[in-house]
């Protein structure tokens, strides 16, 4: 049903295929238009998105066992806070 398109990317101007599997995976996904960069600038423009490509991580102490971990959002203290292992037994629970 699909096959391989060769595209030009708009950012370098090279070309690149657009094979028949990523065509049905688009399609799977419900994306209507094609890709208009290579996969080399695409990498490059999500690793420029998503800043250093380090998450700012925060200190906390798990209001189970009481231990300092660190956890990728600012506590507010109207919650608790687990650390990694309590969270885990939390969630296996419930």
């Amino acid at each position: 049903m699909y096959q391989d398109k060769t595209l030009v990317c708009k950012e370098c101007g090279q070309e690149f295929v657009f094979t028949a599997g990523e065509q049905e995976f688009y399609a799977a996904k419900g994306f209507e238009n094609e890709p208009g960069r290579c996969p080399s600038c695409r990498a490059a423009r999500k690793q420029r998105n998503s800043g250093n490509g380090e998450r700012q991580m925060y200190a906390a102490v798990c209001a189970e066992c009481g231990a300092e971990t660190q956890v990728p959002f600012q506590p507010s203290g109207e919650k608790p806070v687990y650390c990694r292992d309590c969270f885990q037994a939390r969630k296996n629970i419930g």
